[in-house]
């Protein structure tokens, strides 16, 4: 992995792409009720009782947002890291554009991509393993 420095500018990136993501999707977690909307929901586990990958994301992002750090992990812990994630870059985006600070450009050598892949399936599926225990099987935690 190797990290190129840009110089100081106030160009647009790919953090500042994440910080107005992240910026959106935090305020709308905060103040927007999206959970209580009659439509919304997880389909097939109110057909099958089971959840999908991406149940509690909704609550994860929810909590997180309200400063409920713990509660945002017990409801899914990727979304939890994700959530973290993207408040950071709203902050890396904010000092990069208001100070001029550069901002790392990551490139990642090809064997390094390969691991994080691996790495990326691996989280995802403890991740499910432990979403589907914590909603089927709560006394097992």
């Amino acid at each position: 992995m190797k990290l190129h420095w840009s110089p100081r500018n106030r160009s647009f990136t790919f953090i500042d792409g994440m910080g107005i993501t992240g910026l959106t999707g935090l305020l709308v977690a905060r103040f927007v009720p999206v959970a209580r909307l009659p439509f919304w929901g997880c389909a097939l586990r109110k057909s099958t009782g089971w959840p999908c990958l991406g149940c509690g994301l909704t609550r994860a992002a929810d909590r997180f947002s309200h400063g409920n750090i713990l509660g945002a992990l017990q409801a899914n812990p990727i979304g939890a890291l994700l959530a973290a994630f993207f408040a950071a870059c709203v902050v890396l985006s904010a000092i990069h554009l208001i100070f001029r600070t550069p901002v790392p450009n990551v490139v990642i050598q090809p064997r390094e991509a390969y691991w994080l892949r691996v790495a990326l399936i691996v989280a995802i599926a403890l991740n499910y393993a432990f979403v589907v225990v914590e909603t089927r099987f709560p006394q097992l935690l």
